[in-house]
């Protein structure tokens, strides 16, 4: 697992407690000491240095790549060095921010992507490379433990295009799309990670902080929205995910 931040920390534990043999990097030598105290097998690797990894960290059939780096020229040297590995499948995490604000559902098969999207051509570069087999999962805002979304908007934050309606996940559903995805060997898909429901930010971000007893937000004056509703259609059928928290409203613990 190239990445060990909020998402990355969990989901190795997760596959950890699966049984699989789970190697985690990181670029900080103290954070390295620390996962290695917790039991992880803990990497040093920077993709923005011209080092590629050791040789033991990319000895691996699958490799998760989940940071948030959008230099183009770094993952390009990445992709070479991982031609020479053994490495047959990566599951690479993006953002459903590559889609353009079209004011309707968008799905992940129908071009609407931007262009320009400096992590949508990242994606590409993965996705039309031979060597292996990707899978990109889009997840839309992330949620959960340490990232309640009634702390999002504090110190005066104003709250922008209040009546548009949010994409957002919850930690538990990156996890389990991401074992479902490998537990139906689900490769060269595209996925988008959000949940059901898609409240205003007005209506969600009020709910949110009254549950962790924050005063509500201050809302920008009203506006034209400009939005996009992100489809989890392809995610339920093709992996047979079941949501665990579909409805963002019906969330009264983070």
């Amino acid at each position: 697992m190239l990445g060990s931040g909020w998402l990355g920390k969990p989901l190795a534990e997760h596959f950890m407690q699966q049984g699989y043999k789970v190697k985690l990097s990181t670029r900080n030598h103290a954070k390295q000491r620390q996962l290695a105290q917790s039991g992880f097998d803990s990497y040093i690797v920077d993709i923005d240095l011209p080092d590629p990894p050791e040789p033991d960290f990319l000895n691996t059939d699958s490799l998760i790549i989940n940071i948030t780096n959008k230099n183009g020229a770094s993952f390009e040297r990445l992709i070479s060095t991982l031609r020479k590995s053994p490495i047959k499948h990566v599951l690479f995490v993006s953002s459903s921010s590559v889609y353009q604000n079209l004011n309707r559902a968008v799905t992940e098969d129908e071009g609407v992507e931007d262009s320009d999207s400096a992590l949508f051509q990242i994606e590409n570069c993965f996705k039309n490379e031979t060597a292996f087999d990707t899978t990109i999962i889009r997840f839309s805002g992330l949620i959960g433990p340490n990232r309640h979304p009634g702390r999002f908007f504090r110190n005066g934050k104003q709250v922008q295009q209040a009546d548009a309606p949010v994409n957002l996940i919850h930690l538990d559903d990156c996890i389990g799309i991401i074992d479902a995805i490998f537990e139906k060997s689900a490769w060269q898909q595209t996925f988008n990670g959000c949940a059901d429901t898609h409240p205003t930010k007005r209506e969600f971000y009020t709910h949110a902080a009254n549950l962790a007893d924050h005063p509500t937000p201050d809302f920008a004056p009203t506006q034209l929205p400009l939005f996009k509703i992100v489809s989890n259609t392809k995610a339920k059928q093709v992996l047979q995910y079941q949501f665990q928290y579909p409805d963002l409203m019906a969330i009264q613990d983070y």
